[in-house]
């Protein structure tokens, strides 16, 4: 199959060069250098160390920010790959390698897209941020591009198979502790089990009915990580028990609802039992702080609005046939459409499944077709004719 060689060659260098949350420097640099090759009228790096590219239509009007994250997770060890991580291979017809669905493929997609528009005929302004650090906390370091930018409308190129995203699960990641009451082992009946207390817990939550929203899905609760203290103990029971749960959010939900559905159960009435919402903290290779609570908002924009039937009115002109959904996952848009309120969809190449895989690859066929996509899209959104997309 025939290859346009800038747009491969671009997804190559991105996925050759390692970028893990807090290491994205060297990968910032190529996206810049490619920015300013492609002739983005403003190019530059802001304090956290995420790449901006702004494009200038021939007549003004609304902003349209086209926003991919640039770090990606790193490479378990003692699971072999049978395609170099960091090797950007293309065998047959998808190219591998860490990120590849997760999303450098669609960052180069939407580069060179947004590149390609004719801009004479744009009225507005296209905006590409490549963001760093949204694997560890979604939408801090898109907040800091947002307030650069300021635009009227988001599109976030995490995976959606080719189709159109109009909203997203969002996620809590909640802190648990039970604190018991010291023994030796040999009399645990003159102590209290922290462990035991946690399990009483973690069956409390485990029976929590799901919550459904008939666009984004369930709502979830997942253990993913529990630890008892002392650890390691010797000859005496745990006074202390801290677990951590994932929830998966929909729309609506609250912290304080969130985890009162825990703490406010009958069964725990005697457990010595601590929940939060987890407190993040992380420095950007740059050594900007970014922090925030751990609780990132579900988000739906309606059917009806201007900038999903745009979307849909740019990709149907890009030869594609997008299905409307959602993301099961949380992506930087629990910040600009759950927090700031800016209309935001979400398009891309590859599958949600598709990333964080051994052997992550992304189908070059829908590497092009992603492109095709965006350039539809930024058309459509800035053709100056809000209102009469029918």
């Amino acid at each position: 199959m025939k290859m346009p060689d800038s747009l491969i060659s671009f997804a190559n260098a991105l996925l050759r060069q390692p970028s893990p949350s807090g290491e994205e420097g060297a990968v910032v640099e190529l996206i810049v250098s490619e920015m300013r090759r492609l002739g983005f009228d403003r190019v530059w790096i802001d304090e956290n160390g995420s790449a901006i590219g702004i494009l200038d239509g021939a007549q003004p009007g609304p902003t349209l920010l086209l926003d991919g994250h640039c770090d990606t997770v790193g490479i378990p060890p003692g699971i072999e790959w049978t395609h170099d991580p960091f090797g950007g291979e293309v065998d047959g017809d998808a190219i591998y390698g860490r990120g590849a669905a997760d999303m450098k493929g669609a960052l180069a997609a939407m580069i060179q897209g947004a590149a390609s528009v004719d801009r004479s005929r744009l009225c507005g302004r296209v905006a590409v941020s490549a963001t760093v650090m949204e694997e560890s906390l979604e939408g801090a370091s898109l907040r800091t591009a947002m307030e650069a930018v300021r635009p009227d409308f988001v599109l976030i190129g995490e995976a959606t198979d080719l189709n159109l995203n109009r909203g997203g699960r969002g996620r809590a990641e909640i802190h648990l502790e039970t604190v018991g009451r010291p023994a030796h082992s040999s009399t645990p009946q003159l102590g209290r089990n922290a462990v035991h207390d946690m399990i009483s817990v973690v069956r409390v939550i485990e029976r929590l009915p799901a919550r459904r929203d008939p666009l984004l899905g369930d709502t979830v609760f997942a253990l993913t990580d529990i630890i008892s203290d002392p650890y390691p103990a010797c000859s005496i029971i745990p006074t202390r028990c801290r677990a951590t749960y994932d929830r998966r959010l929909i729309t609506g939900e609250t912290p304080s609802e969130v985890l009162g559905m825990i703490t406010a159960s009958p069964e725990l009435s005697g457990v010595n039992l601590h929940a939060q919402i987890a407190a993040a903290e992380y420095r950007t290779y740059t050594g900007k702080i970014l922090k925030g609570p751990k609780f990132l908002s579900a988000w739906i924009l309606p059917e009806t609005d201007f900038l999903v039937q745009a979307c849909l009115k740019g990709l149907r002109s890009a030869g594609l046939k997008p299905k409307i959904g959602a993301y099961r996952f949380c992506t930087n848009a629990a910040y600009s459409a759950g927090v700031a309120g800016v209309p935001t969809v979400g398009f891309g190449p590859g599958r949600e499944e598709d990333a964080h895989t051994v052997d992550e690859r992304l189908d070059l066929r829908a590497l092009i077709a992603a492109k095709r996509g965006y350039c539809g899209i930024i058309e459509a959104a800035l053709s100056g004719k809000r209102g009469t997309l029918s």
